[in-house]
């Protein structure tokens, strides 16, 4: 198995929070969001992948639950090996796709060439020490709009902290990150 396939590997499956939410409910803290994610390799459903082609999709459906609101998004990520890192990649959903119900169970074949990068998203670049990637980005999504994305990825699960903040102030997110675990089957 490859380095790539390796890190890959650790993202694939179905996660959540439960754990962290028992943990900070002991604290007293209860409006932290109840998050699930399932990640789900998907180059069988992309046609026309070039010859040689060396990268791994992988699909990210994601569910967050705060105040009785649940929102859902999914989302189509690209890694590849960069000499001793993993890049990632956003693309867009196939056109005509909802990112709030759009699922891996759904998702039909797609065109590789028909694909495209988002323009708004900067590479996330992940580094390996010891057993754990660390990495992330920040992207200005617009002059004003500025998302911030760091992980730590392992065996013991995801780490996944994401903020927005809108002319300086943060929007989404929080101080600590979500900590995912590998949902027993």
């Amino acid at each position: 198995m490859t380095e790539l396939q390796e890190f890959v590997a650790l993202l694939s499956g179905e996660f959540d929070n439960s754990r962290q939410l028992r943990e900070l409910e002991e604290e007293g803290i209860s409006d932290f969001p109840a998050a699930q994610h399932t990640g789900t390799v998907c180059n069988e459903k992309i046609q026309g992948l070039p010859e040689g082609f060396g990268g791994i999709f992988l699909l990210e459906e994601s569910r967050y639950t705060t105040g009785g609101y649940t929102r859902a998004s999914a989302h189509l990520f690209l890694f590849t090996q960069e000499g001793e890192s993993i890049r990632l990649t956003s693309y867009e959903l196939p056109r005509g796709s909802d990112k709030s119900s759009f699922s891996y169970a759904n998702m039909g074949p797609v065109q590789y060439q028909e694909l495209k990068t988002s323009e708004k998203f900067t590479p996330a670049y992940y580094t390996r020490r010891g057993q754990v990637w660390e990495g992330g980005s920040v992207s200005m999504f617009s002059p004003v709009l500025k998302f911030t994305l760091a992980q730590r990825i392992g065996p013991e699960g995801l780490e996944v902290s994401e903020t927005m903040e809108m002319n300086g102030r943060r929007t989404f997110g929080g101080d600590r990150p979500i900590l995912y675990r590998r949902r027993e089957k």
